[in-house]
């Protein structure tokens, strides 16, 4: 495939099935769309069962956070259904470039005025509002990429010495990942970091970026990441307790670690019932949040936490079978990344309550508190719906 003669080839011609993604293939992918109901569900009765103590202390209303859920839920609902049922694969596409240099626009506006909290400058404050720049970032890097990785796949693939392989397939990405990787990095969120660098290389090989390449860019990622600890007192804190939390004062930086660890263990087998856990009573800092799956664990006990494991699992695995089957190639991609995303989200997320990785605040999809995060999760499952709109699997 030659250059493009045009802006409008850049962000809509991406290879030859591309005539064919306007025809509308059926309805969105009935699985998907009931395990994203499901996991809205399970999530809802879960933030209010793990903020109802939280909300009635400091804001005088144990449903305060419930009914937030509920609002933002139900409004990007409704924003999404038109986009799931009307937006076409060229959409997205004009949609990647608009979400990156957005996502760029308000990392760089974080830095300039944005709240500190915990050590680390990570939101914007809009109004009633508190956007987390960094979430934008994720969904736009890995888009943006997938447009890329699509218009060059004969370059990247190429095996001529001189094919552009190194130019398209190593260079350009690199320089999308490493643009947004810089701007988090200077917020100080290193588990963000860690996700946006994880998900580049997994839509770059996916894209067909040869392996030695992404070997040589996971250890420089890696010398990235030991650098940033070695120049934070913030993420040395952090590491230091995670590996030494039997010496680190239990009451200090241990804590809420340590609490969060205490609810998983006193969940046994079928736990103590929902809304029945004791951890949410001050002990479990802000349990409605990053540490919402030890609530989980407190009151579902292993039974309840592994069928919630289940439903990520089932619901990562549709959208797999969701790309493997796409119309063309980028909406493929982006449906795996979008999954992977996902996946890596969760994974990271237990790793830290269970203390198997330090403490960096890492989300739980569908669970933890926070609208624009929760909005931002159901905009992506429509991207995924509306994709699957437009597959080649049999209705």
């Amino acid at each position: 495939m030659g250059e493009p003669k045009n802006w409008r080839e850049l962000f809509f011609v991406t290879d030859k099935k591309d005539k064919r993604d306007l025809i509308l293939r059926g309805n969105p992918d009935t699985v998907f769309l009931t395990l994203v109901l499901l996991m809205l569900a399970a999530g809802a009765v879960m933030s209010f069962s793990a903020s109802a103590v939280y909300g009635e202390q400091f804001y005088g209303d144990s449903t305060y956070f419930f009914k937030r859920y509920l609002l933002f839920a139900l409004l990007s609902v409704a924003l999404v259904i038109p986009m799931i049922l009307f937006a076409k694969p060229a959409f997205f596409r004009f949609l990647a470039v608009f979400v990156y240099a957005m996502s760029v626009f308000l990392l760089i506006l974080v830095l300039l005025i944005g709240t500190v909290g915990g050590g680390a400058q990570r939101w914007l404050v809009l109004g009633p509002l508190t956007i987390q720049p960094s979430e934008v970032a994720k969904l736009g890097l890995l888009m943006m990429l997938a447009l890329v990785m699509t218009k060059y796949e004969d370059k990247i693939t190429s095996r001529r010495k001189k094919g552009g392989s190194l130019r398209y397939g190593v260079l350009l990405p690199g320089a999308l990942i490493g643009l947004i990787g810089l701007l988090v990095a200077a917020e100080k969120h290193i588990s963000g970091l860690l996700i946006i660098c994880m998900i580049g290389v997994g839509v770059m090989f996916l894209g067909g970026t040869r392996l030695r390449y992404l070997a040589f860019m996971a250890g420089a990622v890696a010398a990235a990441g030991c650098l940033l600890i070695l120049v934070s007192s913030y993420a040395q804190v952090r590491v230091d307790t995670w590996l030494h939390i039997e010496e680190v004062d239990p009451l200090g930086s241990a804590w809420q670690t340590l609490q969060g660890l205490y609810a998983i263990g006193s969940g046994g087998l079928f736990g103590v019932g929902l809304g029945e856990g004791r951890q949410k009573y001050g002990y479990v800092s802000q349990p409605q949040n990053d540490f919402i799956f030890t609530v989980i664990c407190e009151e579902l006990g292993f039974v309840g936490a592994f069928f919630i494991l289940l439903l990520f699992l089932a619901l990562v695995l549709r959208g797999f079978y969701i790309a493997a089957h796409a119309s063309d190639r980028f909406s493929s991609l982006v449906v795996y990344g979008i999954s992977l995303k996902l996946a890596l989200q969760t994974v990271l997320n237990v790793a830290v309550v269970t203390n198997s990785m330090p403490n960096t605040g890492v989300s739980l999809p569908f669970f933890s508190s926070g609208g624009t995060f929760l909005a931002m999760q159901i905009f992506e499952m429509g991207i995924v719906l509306a994709l699957s709109r437009y597959g080649t699997q049999k209705r």
